[in-house]
């Protein structure tokens, strides 16, 4: 069985124990790695302009806003936007925060026919500790996948 396979059964999996209506949750690194060995694979960052300028970028990966800041009110043009940049037949993942907002981004593009939908649990951020601080308990940065910041 091939690295790409492994990853994606593992992530389906995960899906089925949650029963998600997408095909499946990835780890931050298993996303980093599909973006690197999966041949079309697309990383949907989906955070608000303003996280991307003051938090920092995944470079490579392509930005749509799946709700705008101030107010996170919900941007109308999401899905046209997705539409646009990536092809149904690709190999699509999610990610935000946490994995909140990318969560209901892969429904939304499970449910326009975006057949292989993930999304990247722990986020870009990852959960709170103890303390209630973000990037220290695991996600994208915690995992040191790259990032760079404005």
């Amino acid at each position: 069985m091939g690295k790409i396979t492994a990853i994606l059964e593992q992530a389906q999996q995960r899906g089925k124990q949650g029963n998600l209506p997408y095909s499946g949750a990835l780890l931050p690194n298993e996303a980093h790695q599909l973006t690197q060995l999966a041949p079309g694979a697309k990383l949907v960052d989906v955070r608000s302009k303003a996280e991307l300028d003051f938090v920092g970028r995944i470079p490579g990966a392509i930005e749509i806003e799946w709700a705008t800041y101030p107010g996170m009110v919900a941007n109308p043009n999401f899905m046209a936007a997705l539409e646009q940049q990536v092809d149904k037949e690709a190999l699509v993942m999610f990610i935000c925060r946490t994995g909140a907002r990318s969560h209901n981004a892969a429904i939304a593009a499970a449910n326009v026919g975006f057949n292989e939908s993930y999304n990247v649990i722990e986020g870009f951020e990852g959960d709170k500790d103890t303390a209630g601080h973000r990037n220290a308990v695991n996600g994208w940065r915690v995992a040191k996948l790259p990032w760079q910041q404005n």
